[in-house]
């Protein structure tokens, strides 16, 4: 299984969070300078064009870009914290066969950087085409734990038969 893992603005991978995310496949975490340009998903899949990947992964303004590349390439998603309230359509050429890609998306209730009431808006537009499943954490802030990570970990992988 090829997992693409987007960090957040300001933010890398972590080594124990790559750890756990190796359990599931082989793990993609390109390094992505958001600063000059928030959304670049055709920037970030040019990185690896003979990959096929199998689910997005993605944390704050990279799990809006792994939106952006589930809509495309139509591959399940787990987001965390995503500012979809930023989303702008982007479309690109792709051999895979689309369909309907099941978003896992995980909001923290007291997140400062990301409004999950944003967020939420933004997600109840777009009811009649995705298939989400979104689970708020009333306590959770912007940062998301590893015991967090890794139980939403388990249980999108667990929904998706691995």
């Amino acid at each position: 299984m090829n997992i693409l893992y987007l960090h957040g603005l300001h933010s890398k991978l972590s080594p124990q969070k790559r750890k756990i995310l190796e359990i599931y496949g082989k793990v993609y975490a390109p390094d992505i300078a958001y600063e000059a340009k928030h959304i670049q998903p055709v920037e970030i899949l040019k990185q690896f064009p003979d990959t096929e990947f199998n689910v997005v992964i993605g944390s704050s303004m990279g799990a809006l870009n792994a939106y952006i590349i589930s809509e495309n390439i139509g591959r399940c998603a787990l987001l965390f914290n995503p500012p979809l309230s930023k989303y702008k359509p982007v479309t690109f050429a792709t051999t895979i066969l689309k369909a309907v890609a099941t978003k896992h998306i995980v909001l923290g209730g007291k997140d400062e950087v990301v409004n999950p009431a944003e967020t939420l808006k933004f997600l109840g537009e777009h009811l009649a085409t995705d298939e989400l499943n979104i689970k708020t954490f009333p306590d959770l802030t912007h940062r998301i734990p590893l015991d967090l990570f890794e139980e939403q970990l388990k249980l999108f992988f667990s929904s998706l038969c691995y």
